[in-house]
């Protein structure tokens, strides 16, 4: 677990080492100034090629047990795109792990791409993980258009269908974004009472709540009572959530959260991707955690991505949610000050700053 108060300057965390330059790379620069990286692929004749490099084997602690009941559950998608953040975001939960052998990630993918399935076994050749397909039909013509284009993606909205995606004996799990690091023990997080509901999650109660929805929504009279007979509705984020599996499938909470997609396709009561249904079903009835579970939107809003501080307290999981992206930032050698706090984690084999195993 790290602490955090705010001092004059964000200190770098790791220490810088060789960069390293085995396959060539060509860069886009997009309107905004930041530089894409693209990955050549190799051709049919070279040797194979890993753009990652091999993490250490994590092993467990004396104390760890191996029965089922010992498992923790964790849930991410599978994306190319985010694929470089993925796995900092593996690596990071593995290095603070106790017990790193007790963890089962399934991951959600919607293309077939061979060469992310690799790099997973290339990069984590011990890891335990499980493939699920989601099939984007599901959500066709249900996703309205909304502020960024990546909230968009059908895979973005594969959360919604956990109950339906996994095994039945999957009772529990973390579902977590690729845009983050964790700095703490996950079991900590796994072990957070859920007190009978379906979600638990941090909670911000201070942030402006109505305004993730739009006039439309709140001129109606029906629409305006949603959270009638709820505690104070709040803000929570989707990207570091605890969920009760078994619970969700029971209270239909998959067909709650297509409706509102459904009203959502009729008349606009929202301007963002999936969070907005899932704050309509559950605002106000889910149990609040530790902020520093979550210390989110480090990536700045969902416009510019401009540059954002810490805030103070204990943080036990760093997130980029917004629009920047901290492997974006520091490859275009513009980096925020919090992008060298994801740095270390890095295992991209061109990243100018070191993972902390090097």
């Amino acid at each position: 677990m790290a602490f955090w108060s705010p001092p004059s300057s964000l200190p770098l965390l790791g220490l810088l080492s060789i960069i390293f330059f085995l396959r060539p790379t060509s860069v886009v620069t997009s309107p905004s100034g930041i530089r894409h990286g693209i990955i050549r692929k190799p051709s049919s004749s070279d040797p194979p090629f890993h753009p990652f490099r091999e993490a250490p084997a994590y092993r467990n602690g004396d104390a760890c047990g191996s029965s089922p009941a010992d498992r923790i559950h964790v849930v991410m998608t599978l994306d190319a795109n985010y694929l470089r953040g993925t796995m900092a975001a593996l690596f990071s939960i593995l290095q603070h792990s106790t017990c790193p052998e007790n963890i089962d990630f399934h991951f959600l993918w919607s293309y077939l791409e061979p060469n992310i399935f690799s790099s997973i076994k290339s990069t984590f050749p011990f890891l335990r993980f499980k493939l699920y397909r989601f099939d984007s039909n599901r959500v066709r013509g249900k996703i309205s258009k909304s502020i960024r284009q990546a909230l968009d993606q059908p895979l973005n909205y594969a959360r919604i269908y956990l109950g339906d995606i996994l095994p039945a004996d999957v009772r529990r799990v973390i579902y977590l974004d690729s845009d983050l690091v964790m700095v703490d023990d996950i079991a900590k997080l796994w072990g957070v009472a859920l007190g009978g509901k379906v979600l638990a999650a941090p909670e911000y109660c201070h942030a402006n709540f109505s305004k993730y929805f739009t006039s439309a929504f709140w001129s109606n009279p029906g629409f305006a009572r949603t959270f009638d007979g709820r505690r104070r509705p709040c803000y929570f984020n989707t990207g570091v959530m605890v969920v009760d599996v078994e619970k969700w499938r029971q209270g239909g909470y998959t067909k709650k959260v297509e409706e509102w997609m459904a009203v959502q396709k009729k008349m606009r009561i929202y301007q963002l991707g999936s969070l907005p249904p899932f704050l309509l079903v559950l605002a106000g009835n889910i149990q609040p955690i530790d902020h520093r579970w979550n210390q989110h939107g480090l990536g700045g809003d969902n416009l510019e991505g401009k540059c954002r501080d810490l805030h103070p307290g204990p943080i036990s999981l760093l997130h980029w949610s917004g629009k920047g992206k901290p492997w974006l930032r520091l490859d275009s050698r513009r980096p925020c000050a919090v992008d060298n706090l994801w740095a270390p984690y890095d295992l991209y084999r061109s990243s100018p700053v070191s993972s902390l195993e090097e």
